[in-house]
């Protein structure tokens, strides 16, 4: 296992010396994950921080209707998870599954516990990812209140740029909140819009 973006993600808010870094090195697992396998399920216990190391990882919520509502997609360096279900320790409502051949690093709650207590830099680096969690989602439910359609996309390939061309329009447009065809249409209509 390639330990080196979750080191450089990890770089970029907290230095560590090289005994916190084969600390938390040792309380890692890996995980490879199948195309549309599932990494949780509605209903699981967010028992780990998930972090990703390759491939690519969607977190949705699927509605009474059978829609999905796309929360998240995480490529390449990009942490994931259901942080309800984490935070609680209850049942989670979101699920998370792989969209391409995948693996990522799991780091169990018990032994973030035990991070923070040996190594309280993680303290602060957990608390930057949160707060800047927070105030995404805080930016993307105003925009998917206020904004048009167009402007939610726009939004989605700055957030996303290495996903435009790869992803099918079906995942973008429940991510955005419209259907595929109308995304198909808004995107013939404006072919600028990227």
């Amino acid at each position: 296992m390639e330990y080196g973006l979750l080191l450089q993600n990890i770089a970029k808010h907290i230095q560590l010396s090289e005994e916190d870094k084969n600390y938390l090195l040792s309380l890692l697992q890996s995980k490879k994950l199948r195309r549309k396998s599932f990494l949780r399920q509605e209903g699981d216990i967010t028992k780990a921080a998930v972090f990703v190391t390759s491939g690519l990882l969607r977190m949705y919520s699927i509605d009474k209707n059978g829609f999905e509502h796309i929360l998240q997609f995480a490529p390449p360096g990009w942490w994931i998870g259901d942080i309800k279900s984490y935070i609680t320790q209850q049942p989670g409502s979101l699920y998370i599954d792989a969209l391409e051949d995948s693996e990522v690093l799991l780091l169990e709650k018990k032994h973030l516990d035990n991070l923070y207590e040996k190594v309280p830099a993680f303290e602060r680096f957990f608390r930057i990812l949160a707060e800047n969690a927070l105030a995404t989602y805080q930016q993307r439910l105003i925009d998917n209140l206020s904004l048009p359609a167009i402007d939610r996309y726009n939004n989605f390939c700055r957030l996303y740029p290495s996903l435009i061309e790869c992803l099918p329009q079906k995942q973008v447009a429940a991510y955005i909140g419209v259907t595929p065809e109308f995304l198909s249409k808004m995107l013939s209509q404006a072919p600028s819009s990227k």
